[in-house]
């Protein structure tokens, strides 16, 4: 097989995993938590085996769409970190951001963070646990990298980037979920409360020299 047929196939993989990808989101969509991958095969309009033959089980299925959702929320977030604004505003948009994201797709977060009540018959629920954490990290070791280089925190200044980047992240989620869950209060007013507690140390430290600025 010549370099073209190779690229060629590699390509078409990549647009048939692209495809199932973008079914396995229009079922999580409408069921939530309670997405089944046998749901999921029926809206590719193929069989369950050849879904497990490209994602290998539903871990690896449930890691790529969470993967997929990351990505996009991550590209969201750094929009808003790098919008031309005072800081204080910069802050109160990266929360914006996310609770936005989580309140226009609520099925995806509860499927990304939640496992279903109950199990498809014959079928086991997502192990939400196993893979909801890894993503989290991801998003707070991302954040961490942010202030790092953009905020001047002096010495041991790339730990304290790291534990703010992990507890702004955990703020983030539990506060997000439940505002979610019960809706307390309007997005704004949350958003402004999350910022007041963040705001301290992050109001008084300087930007970091030769970075993007913060």
């Amino acid at each position: 097989m010549d370099t073209t047929q190779q690229a060629a196939q590699v390509g078409s993989a990549e647009r048939r995993r692209r495809e199932l990808l973008e079914a396995a989101d229009r079922v999580v969509l409408r069921d939530g938590p309670g997405a089944s991958m046998n749901a999921i095969a029926a809206e590719a309009g193929i069989t369950k085996p050849i879904l497990y033959r490209h994602f290998g089980d539903k871990g690896g299925l449930y890691a790529a769409l969470a993967k997929r959702h990351t990505d996009a929320l991550l590209a969201s977030l750094r929009a808003a970190l790098d919008a031309p604004a005072e800081r204080r505003e910069r802050v109160e948009a990266t929360l914006d951001t996310y609770l936005a994201a989580i309140e226009a797709a609520p099925q995806v977060y509860r499927f990304l963070m939640h496992p279903a009540e109950t199990a498809s018959q014959g079928e086991q629920g997502f192990d939400v646990g196993l893979h909801s954490a890894p993503l989290l990290r991801r998003l707070g070791e991302e954040l961490a990298e942010v202030i790092a280089e953009r905020v001047d925190l002096g010495p041991g200044g790339e730990q304290l980037a790291r534990v703010w980047g992990h507890g702004i992240v955990g703020m983030m989620h539990a506060a997000g979920d439940w505002w979610l869950g019960e809706r307390p209060c309007s997005r704004a007013q949350l958003v402004g409360s999350l910022a007041d507690l963040l705001w301290g140390r992050l109001a008084a430290a300087g930007d970091r020299v030769g970075g993007p600025g913060f």
